[in-house]
């Protein structure tokens, strides 16, 4: 079995005398380049696991081994830091869990961590539907499927909104920029052309959904996803204005069904409508509901605060209610990076339900998620139908 970042970061630190280990662990808490570990954090350290562990569930196993490098090589443990360079970032493992993740050689994708770097999209790519597997689905599964309009007539549209800069500096979101990059690029890769804000308080948020809802181009589409990026609580999205002071600014998730429903979006009254919403539901750790301000024992995972209604619509949140959703404030959030990861995976071959039940998958690998618990929830779905997207076609 290949190995995991962890176990490469552990071999690493064997490798290291008791003087290395201590300028490894003094850099750690100096380190200038970007985020570092609190002393006391690292004197609870006893040996080379417990500090692999730290730094996985510091700077998850994306980043950690980077940063190890860094470290190593500042303090001249060149010879570790070169071989470790070689075995964990030369052929990186962390996909291990995933069987459905093959060779490029095979003709498909290559390996990749599930944690996504902030270039992912420019080294992978979506896969594409063959006009042989959307010929065979609607001849096998007809009037199961919803019609999916040729590309030369549909116009599909699709919402996103993220909120990154909040009245109260320390709910600032961090990392939610990456977030919206990787969905912008997905939706556009699927063919919908993306109405984007950013920002917004909870009433124009509304205002945006139900401008939303009037737009002509609905007649001609064939779907549409709404992406909602946010802090939040179990039934609303939380406006930029929100404080303490202002707890009002906040949007309930069910005015998104109200404004999409058939009465007041005829254009797609049966049609297929996914809710996509990345932010908290409550403060359970599956850690209590946090803004982006400097917890007592810093860490680059944070979260973001959250949920639903009617026909032809599926959603999937970032958590289970009363829960919290992990973000890292570089690469965005675990959720967004395993939602756009199945969908370039496996748009090609498989149903919107299916797609969803990958992305739960994900929230189970350790690799990933490291000492965080999360999981993602299909909620409120009313398909009577299988959605397939069938990318490229």
């Amino acid at each position: 079995m290949a190995k995991s970042p962890k176990d490469h970061l552990e071999d690493a630190f064997n490798d290291l005398g008791m003087d290395e280990l201590k300028k490894f662990k003094n850099k750690l808490c100096d380190r200038k380049k970007g985020e570092g570990i609190r002393k006391a954090q690292v004197e609870k350290v006893c040996d080379a696991i417990d500090l692999a562990d730290l730094m996985v569930r510091t700077f998850t196993s994306t980043r950690a081994v980077p940063v190890a490098i860094e470290i190593l090589e500042a303090v001249g443990c060149n010879e570790q830091a070169a071989e470790l360079k070689e075995n964990a970032v030369q052929s990186p493992p962390v996909a291990q869990s995933r069987p459905d993740v093959v060779d490029h050689a095979a003709g498909q994708l290559p390996k990749v961590e599930l944690a996504l770097a902030d270039d992912w999209h420019k080294q992978l790519h979506l896969v594409s539907c063959s006009q042989e597997f959307k010929n065979k689905i609607i001849k096998e599964k007809g009037q199961e499927i919803y019609q999916v309009k040729e590309k030369k007539v549909r116009k599909r549209l699709a919402l996103l909104i993220n909120n990154i800069d909040f009245d109260e500096k320390a709910m600032t979101r961090r990392g939610a920029d990456t977030d919206e990059n990787n969905m912008n690029w997905l939706l556009k890769e699927l063919d919908y052309q993306v109405v984007k804000h950013k920002n917004l308080s909870a009433k124009d948020m509304e205002k945006a959904v139900k401008d939303f809802a009037r737009r002509e181009e609905h007649a001609h589409s064939d779907s549409t996803f709404v992406v909602i990026m946010s802090h939040g609580k179990r039934d609303a999205v939380l406006g930029v204005h929100y404080s303490s002071s202002n707890p009002s600014d906040t949007f309930p998730v069910d005015n998104i069904y109200r404004c999409l429903n058939s009465e007041n979006c005829p254009g797609l009254r049966d049609k297929p409508k996914v809710i996509l919403i990345q932010a908290c539901r409550g403060g359970e750790t599956g850690r209590l509901w946090a803004s982006d301000g400097e917890p007592e024992e810093p860490v680059k995972i944070e979260g973001d605060d959250f949920v639903h209604k009617e026909r032809d619509f599926i959603s999937l949140m970032s958590c289970t209610p009363d829960t919290k959703s992990y973000r890292h404030v570089e690469n965005g959030t675990f959720y967004v990076q395993n939602l756009v990861d199945v969908l370039m995976k496996h748009a090609h071959e498989e149903h919107i339900e299916e797609l969803f039940r990958k992305v739960l998958q994900c929230f189970e690998s350790t690799d990933m998620m490291g000492s965080y618990r999360q999981m993602a929830c299909k909620d409120r779905a009313s398909l009577p139908k299988l959605f397939y997207l069938f990318p490229g076609l």
